[in-house]
């Protein structure tokens, strides 16, 4: 229960499933029906609030019910959120006897009657970590059942032909027993207070049920047997890898492969054998590898089975459970019990159903696949020096969170000019509303953002528009539903999750850096680094993906200690070099492929990579992401101090090669919109906290950030001047790490207010869009920004940057100037041109006469200038063209009206299928009814009475 309340409130929150205190209490009275009054008292000493973090002994009842059948589980009402629990849910700290205690009818408490079990723990307000006891489990009713042997919901383990026996006790006098095995009545016995069997000759897995019934109310108490098959010692046949291996010749076939070193043996549930595996579902073990296989016949085409793996040590170490039920840690689909039942059918339509009855995550398997019908086979990628990445997160670029918003979009980015699309992770993450960072199933894609297919359908939609797709990894890390977290973790509370053990041969038991989060993958490993490389290709080879973004290098390192910093952030071999050996394997299956590490340590070992393999043909080398997000928003606050945005530069780096991912915003850091109107400097009538005043200096920050050598990125909608915090909450209050009382919403759903208040028809927030866009085309199409940059390691509010590119010849556009002014008054702002003439402001080619080439130009607050020694060849359609025909409103919900008459308007899907004609006949007042169109982008063709036309488009809501 915990683990699922964790996942969909902490979304992404460092969870250390480490052990959890085990809270002493007791229930007055012991016995009770659900209209009873009950209190719940907590022995003090059992708990330590100190480790909580816990004052005034503000200590919290967290709760559910399930109904008599135990099939309906309901979270109280009372509880309020995970990381806010709600006061009326509070406990009663009695001082002198060190307790705390909770008074409620449980219908009253739950708002609900026909309660058979309640479940509580014990947490500080907020939950996160480990601030919060063990689960503990409370039957309702006057008539309870004990069962004495086995403990309920217990998995025993036996040799085959043993005896198992079986034995409870009741309340209230005589009840009648019924025992099933596997379904089947093995067993009763009635009229009696206590029951007593002995299943005798045990030689195959049992699920038991054991029925008691008193007065007509029925309990029913479950657990299972799993007997030891004595694994066969089988070859492997030659060729198979970990996870499933289609059979291509014959679809009723498919072979798995698991390894699990120091365990017993392996059974594989599933839908193909109603989860009740014999012994012919046991896993052979491969004599030289030590790897279990199966391999699996009867399957039928195009049918979507799952399963799991019953993985079984039968002697375990102390807190390690014996049996372990998990999905494949190589599925390409899981299906979650928590997480499922969330997502919308219009994200994944037709998703396989959970099998009913079963606990985790399981596996989806599925002969005979239909491979996807791509259309772009042989994309080919831009040149990384010209490279403008958009990092994206699919859940807060639109509200249908999902693939679709993003191909409904495509002309947004066409128009933006960007090249590349950078997608936070989209692996199986725990939760839905993620960022995806707590990953658990690194092979497998998230159902929450959409299908396997859909992905692939925005993959190949942005190659057919040559834009490349990278993805974020997070290898660094797993979280608790990992498989190879939960095959050898420490499981003291029995709840099926845990912290690895000493045995876990892929992860440390203590992280081996100081930004820990989740699990930490030991990549000193064989069998991680084997683990990498099959995520690697995964990705690249079913999916088409052109890079990988790998989040948290600093953590690859096996050096270092949780609370050495100073360790962390210096020169390690290791990582080097198990870094360097993933780049080789990723460039072996896609030469060309990006690979950019979020590593933001020293430079020295930066440079290394940056610099690996750059002179190979093609051009290597692995590009850094360059956090210059702290001094490009003071310049544009208009603060002078920590303004040196030289090292936006990969020379001042000290790299060899243009390798440096520059940025000014990413998804981690503060947006600058929001810094500007909250904290911006202001000097007379001019104040930076002015909205639109704030959103007029954002075309400099562009200027000066954009077009430096080198690779480039964009955080979604800082092109159109977005100024909510990254850390605005569900409820659009702000709460940041330095509140008095933090809650840190930085991981909360945004709104997405660009696309409902049609930020892109406000004039100040579109300046920014169109600015940007000229500046990106002016990157990707002139080859002086391939050239060098000269950036004044200095601070100060008055920027001065020279480009140049000596290879070019003097009849080219070869030498740049690049002036802005971030001062809050008019500045002359020193020049330093290279040489007398005239210069072309590059933004409208309007002309300058540089007579004195030291002479400076006046600039006002926020204004910029790109002066170059030629004009530019700008690839932009009508740039310099104002627009004659204005169509509004946009977004469109039931019609639009043109501002101008016309003859003739043709409205186009964005794959460039006429949908709909109008003939208006030049009614300047015609309503262009489109009610009808689906959700999404379209365009429209308006044409006068002499032909002219003008091409624009619209959003369908």
């Amino acid at each position: 229960m915990k683990k699922t309340l964790l996942s969909i409130f902490l979304l992404m929150a460092v969870v250390a499933f480490a052990q959890k205190q085990t809270a002493t209490y007791s229930i007055n009275p012991s016995t009770f029906e659900d209209i009873t009054p009950i209190t719940i008292t907590i022995n003090g000493t059992s708990i330590n609030e100190s480790t909580w973090g816990v004052t005034g002994n503000a200590l919290y009842l967290w709760s559910w019910s399930y109904d008599v059948n135990d099939t309906t589980q309901l979270d109280s009402p009372s509880n309020g959120s995970w990381t806010a629990s709600n006061e009326a849910s509070k406990f009663t700290y009695n001082s002198a006897t060190d307790t705390y205690t909770k008074t409620f009818t449980p219908s009253v408490y739950f708002y609900r009657n026909g309660i058979g079990k309640i479940g509580f723990l014990v947490k500080a307000k907020d939950g996160t970590g480990t601030k919060q006891s063990q689960d503990i489990l409370v039957e309702v009713g006057s008539f309870q059942v004990s069962l004495t042997s086995p403990v309920e919901n217990s998995a025993s383990i036996i040799a085959s032909g043993s005896n198992f026996n079986i034995t409870a006790t009741n309340t209230n006098g005589a009840a009648s027993y019924s025992l099933k095995a596997n379904g089947t009545v093995i067993n009763t016995n009635t009229s009696t207070a206590s029951y007593s069997y002995s299943h005798i000759g045990v030689t195959n897995n049992q699920s038991y049920e054991l029925t008691v019934t008193q007065a007509g109310t029925t309990i029913v108490k479950k657990f299972s047997v799993i007997v030891n098959p004595n694994t066969v010692s089988q070859a492997m046949p030659a060729g198979l890898i970990d996870g499933i291996n289609y059979n291509s010749a014959d679809a009723t076939k498919a072979t798995l492969v698991l390894d699990a070193p120091f365990k017993d043996f392996v059974y594989v549930a599933g839908s193909f054998n109603n989860w009740q595996p014999s012994s012919a579902y046991a896993m052979k073990k491969d004599p030289v590898s030590g790897k279990f296989w199966l391999e699996l016949n009867g399957l039928v085409s195009g049918v979507n089975n799952t399963y799991q793996y019953w993985v079984v040590k039968t002697n375990p170490i102390a807190n390690s459970p014996s049996l372990v039920k998990t999905a494949d840690p190589y599925s390409t689909l899981v299906l979650s019990p928590y997480d499922d039942p969330f997502i919308l059918a219009a994200s994944y339509p037709n998703m396989p159903v959970y099998p009913a009855g079963q606990n985790f995550e399981v596996t989806v398997l599925k002969t005979g696949q239909t491979p996807y019908n791509w259309q772009v086979t042989n994309f080919i990628k831009p040149e990384k020096e010209k490279l403008v990445i958009y990092e994206v997160l699919v859940r807060d670029f639109d509200a249908g969170k999902n693939y679709q918003s993003l191909i409904d979009k495509i002309e947004y980015f066409k128009s933006l000019k960007i090249n590349a699309i950078e997608l936070m992770p989209v692996m199986e993450f725990e939760g839905n509303e993620s960022w995806g960072y707590n990953t658990s199933f690194h092979m497998a894609l998230d159902k929450f953002y959409g299908t396997s297919d859909k992905l692939k359908e925005l993959i190949d939609v942005c190659h057919q528009n040559g834009i490349a797709v990278i993805l974020d990894v997070a290898l660094n890390h797993a979280f608790g539903r990992n498989p190879m977290v939960r095959m050898w973790m420490n499981d003291p509370d029995g709840d099926g999750f845990g912290a690895p053990t000493t045995e876990n041969p892929y992860f440390n038991t203590v992280a081996k850096h100081t930004y820990s989060v989740g699990e930490d993958f030991n990549h000193q490993s064989a069998r991680t680094q084997y683990y990498v490389e099959r995520v690697i290709k995964q990705w690249i080879q079913e999916y088409k993906i052109d890079g990988f973004r790998w989040d948290l290098t600093k953590g690859f390192t096996q050096a270092c200690t949780a609370s050495d910093e100073a360790c962390t952030n210096a020169y390690h071999q290791d990582r080097v070099d198990v870094l360097k050996k993933y780049a080789d394997y990723s460039w072996s299956l896609d030469p060309t492929h990006y690979t950019i590490f979020e590593h933001l340590g020293t430079e020295t070992e930066e440079k290394q990579w940056a610099d690996y393999k750059i002179t190979e043909t093609p051009s290597k080398g692995i590009m850094m992401w360059g956090k210059m997000t702290k001094e490009y928003n003071q310049l544009s606050m208009g603060y002078a101090t920590e303004t040196n945005i030289s090292k936006m530069s990969s020379v001042n780096r000290g790299f060899a090669a243009n390798r440096l991912i520059g940025y000014a915003e990413s998804h981690d850091e503060e947006r600058l919109m929001y810094k500007n109107v909250q904290y911006g400097a202001s000097g007379g009538t001019y104040n930076v906290k002015n909205l639109n005043t704030a959103l007029s200096r954002m075309s400099a920050i562009g200027a000066i950030s954009l077009l430096i050598p080198g690779p480039k990125m964009i955080w979604h909608f800082g092109e159109l001047g977005w100024e909510s915090s990254i850390f605005t909450c569900n409820d659009n209050s702000v709460n940041t790490d330095s509140d008095a009382a933090p809650g840190d919403c930085k991981l909360d759903t945004k709104p997405q207010p660009q696309w409902v208040n049609n930020w892109i028809g406000n004039s100040n927030r579109n300046k920014i869009y169109n600015d940007w866009a000229k500046m990106i085309t002016l990157k990707k199409t002139e080859p002086v920004f391939l050239g060098t940059s000269t950036i004044p390691n200095s601070n100060s509010l008055t920027v001065n940057i020279k480009i140049t590119n000596a290879g070019l010849a003097s009849t080219q556009l070869k030498d740049v100037l690049i002036l802005a002014n971030f001062d809050v008054t008019a500045q002359n702002v020193v020049t330093g041109f290279p040489y007398a003439g005239t210069w072309y402001n590059l933004m409208d080619n309007t002309t300058i006469n540089v007579t004195d080439i030291n002479a400076p130009i006046n600039l006002l607050p926020g204004e910029y200038r790109i002066y170059g020694n030629k004009t530019a060849n700008l690839a932009i359609e009508d740039f310099e063209k104002e627009s004659t025909v204005n169509l509004y409103p946009n977004p469109v919900l039931d019609y639009f009206t043109l501002n101008t008459a016309v003859a003739k308007v043709q409205v186009y899907s964005i794959s460039g299928q006429l949908v709909k004609s109008f003939a208006s006949n030049g009614n300047v007042d015609f309503q262009f009814g489109v009610s009808e169109l689906q959700t999404g982008l379209y365009i429209i063709k308006a044409s006068d009475e002499s032909g002219k036309t003008q091409v624009m488009k619209f959003i369908k809501k």
